[in-house]
């Protein structure tokens, strides 16, 4: 457009000076020239519209938009539309507690009330894209700011709706992927109904009130008090099982001992002792009995 202004001045300006009694008349032709170029040029610009890779564009003549859409590349279009240009690549809005980790400044986490009428905080990053198709009724029915009049809203108000169903500890464990899982059928639902594709949901963090932590503490560490009592008593029992065995097998020795042994093994019995003094270094003379008494041992270091 500025280039057909140009032109445009420059082509009055040629006509003005095209008087001959005028000093200037000879410069009225390349005035005009160049006016005409500068109109061309402005006209072939005005009628073409570069999209990045990665956006569309919707074309708005005089208020009427144009079901076409603008893809990435170069598009003709008419030189007085308006082009308004939607980011068609995955986007991500996060609600959280922690400052300037959000879309929004401060503490803009979601509190929910649960069934067990506790007050839970999430936070939430929600991944989502605009349908390329529907990049004209976007701007129709909701402009160009849809992330504050669709996004934003339409996920608090639906965990908020399905919180009720769970209680904070569930919430917080079993019930977790369960949740999610929920919303995001949920809100997948009403996003596609305005042109919104939503592609993840992540529950980043699920903060339960200070007196159920406490609870949830105490539970765990009784619990685990339970564990290592489990363990004591369990290694007492195999402690007592084995000196059982031990006092049992004694007894078995013992009985055999008084019960089993005749004459001739116990002779034996004194013959492999004797064989075993012999050998030691301490021994200096045995005298041998005759098989009914013990041997005499004389001398020694």
């Amino acid at each position: 457009m500025f280039f057909i202004v140009v032109g445009i001045v420059l082509l009055v300006i040629g006509n003005i000076i095209a008087n001959p009694n005028l000093v200037f008349s000879k410069y009225s032709k390349a005035f005009k020239i160049g006016g005409i170029a500068m109109a061309a040029l402005g006209l072939f610009s005005s009628t073409v519209k570069q999209i990045e890779a990665g956006e569309v564009g919707v074309q708005s003549l005089f208020g009427s938009v144009k079901p076409q859409v603008l893809n990435s590349g170069l598009n003709f279009v008419n030189p007085l539309s308006n082009i308004f240009i939607f980011d068609a690549k995955t986007q991500n809005y996060t609600m959280s507690g922690v400052h300037d980790e959000g879309d929004k400044e401060g503490d803009d986490a979601i509190r929910v009330l649960t069934a067990d009428g506790l007050e839970v905080i999430v936070d939430l990053t929600v991944l989502y894209k605009i349908s390329s198709q529907e990049a004209p009724n976007i701007f129709k029915q909701i402009g160009l700011d849809y992330k504050d009049k669709v996004v934003r809203p339409i996920t608090r108000t639906k965990i908020r709706d399905n919180a009720v169903y769970y209680d904070a500890v569930g919430l917080f464990s079993k019930k977790r992927n369960e949740f999610q899982n929920r919303i995001f059928k949920d809100i997948d639902a009403n996003f596609k109904n305005r042109g919104l594709i939503l592609e993840q949901l992540l529950i980043r963090n699920i903060t339960l009130p200070n007196s159920v932590k406490q609870s949830i503490e105490s539970k765990i560490n009784a619990e685990q008090d339970a564990q290592k009592m489990q363990f004591v008593l369990q290694k007492e029992k195999q402690e007592a099982e084995r000196k059982r065995v031990e006092a049992q097998g004694i007894a078995d020795y013992q009985r055999i001992l008084s019960t089993g042994l005749s004459d001739r093994q116990l002779q034996y019995e004194s013959i492999l002792a004797q064989k075993e003094l012999a050998k030691s270094p301490n021994s200096k003379i045995i005298i041998m009995g005759n098989g009914k008494s013990s041997p005499i041992i004389l001398g020694g270091n």
